[in-house]
């Protein structure tokens, strides 16, 4: 049995499934924000033994943690709904116990066959260690720095004509008297310009920059295990400046993909990258410069990839359920 911890929203899962159902292969999804609304669970430890069960209360189908094979940790939410409405702060404490509950219970089945992982993947999220273990592999890496002083920050930059700014948690936030999101995209900054930015601006948040590299182009490559399928992303043959420095802002603007051929040196050097973080999973984002460099940006442990099978064919579902079923 494949145990798929995920949420409701989340299509990721969805192709994987239906290999799973092709091929005869029980799966369990737990959607994790509705724990406590859509699932019944005992877990037991007596006699010197552990195990437990969950059921889904609206299928009826029930896992056994003893007839786990696999699991997938594929973006698991916090829990967000109670059976009966309570005063808040009663709320706030049961979603509490049961997120406690949750943890547990996930930390119990981290050492099971597995992609994703609450023990590595948080981690392997940190843009500083990833920085590291690339070096470590063999990959080109961008000089970075992160600080709350306007005067390390102006420093790092006068070594460059630009930089990039990112951000290191937060994608957007929301303005509610607008309505509206306001994305981070990365955003390319004339190193000679931060000298006019006021002091707050640096000691309110904690900047993220970059060397600015040029590109030529742009790949994602998405590792299952040993296999390693290459997208080609032409951000730079764009009319206009959306999407050069950030693809994500080429969506709406012709932004081309296709499959690409990663040099076995690349492939190998991915390969190991994930091997040395514990992770049998990751989306890398990589730059090839104008000279045929390839340079490491970040990897992200649990990254989007139905957007590139959509785009290229590339067969990363297939290769997902391939793992979980131990076929590889």
């Amino acid at each position: 049995m494949v145990l798929i911890i995920t949420n409701k929203e989340d299509v990721h899962p969805t192709p994987v499934i239906e290999h799973l159902t092709a091929r005869d292969m029980p799966f369990f999804r737990l959607n994790t924000e509705a724990l406590m609304t859509d699932y019944q669970f005992v877990w037991l430890h007596s006699g010197g033994i552990s195990d437990f069960r969950i059921k889904n209360i609206h299928t009826g189908l029930e896992l056994r943690g003893s007839d786990i094979t696999s699991v997938w940790e594929r973006r698991p939410e916090l829990p967000a709904e109670l059976p009966v409405d309570c005063e808040p702060q009663v709320k706030k404490h049961n979603l509490n116990e049961a997120l406690g509950f949750l943890r547990f219970l996930r930390h119990a089945i981290k050492d099971y066959w597995s992609i994703g992982s609450i023990a590595n993947d948080r981690l392997a999220s940190s843009k500083m260690l990833q920085l590291q273990t690339a070096r470590g592999v063999g990959f080109s890496t961008p000089d970075t720095c992160f600080s709350n002083r306007k005067a390390d920050i102006l420093d790092f930059a006068s070594r460059y004509e630009n930089i990039v700014l990112k951000s290191i948690e937060s994608d957007s936030v929301w303005d509610d008297e607008n309505d509206r999101e306001y994305v981070f995209y990365t955003r390319k900054v004339a190193s000679a310009s931060l000298a006019d930015a006021p002091e707050e601006a640096f000691t309110q948040t904690v900047s993220f920059v970059q060397e600015y590299i040029e590109k030529q182009y742009e790949l994602r490559v998405t590792v299952v295990g040993l296999k390693c399928f290459a997208c080609k992303i032409h951000s730079q043959d764009l009319d206009d400046d959306k999407g050069k420095i950030d693809w994500r802002q080429g969506y709406d603007h012709g932004l081309k993909h296709e499959a690409y051929d990663l040099p076995s040196e690349i492939r190998l050097q991915c390969v190991k990258y994930l091997s040395a973080l514990g992770l049998n999973f990751g989306c890398f984002d990589l730059i090839v410069t104008p000279s045929g460099e390839y340079v490491f940006l970040e990897c992200n442990p649990n990254g989007q990839w139905l957007w590139i099978e959509d785009a290229t064919g590339m067969k990363i579902s297939e290769a997902i359920a391939d793992w979980l079923m131990k076929i590889f």
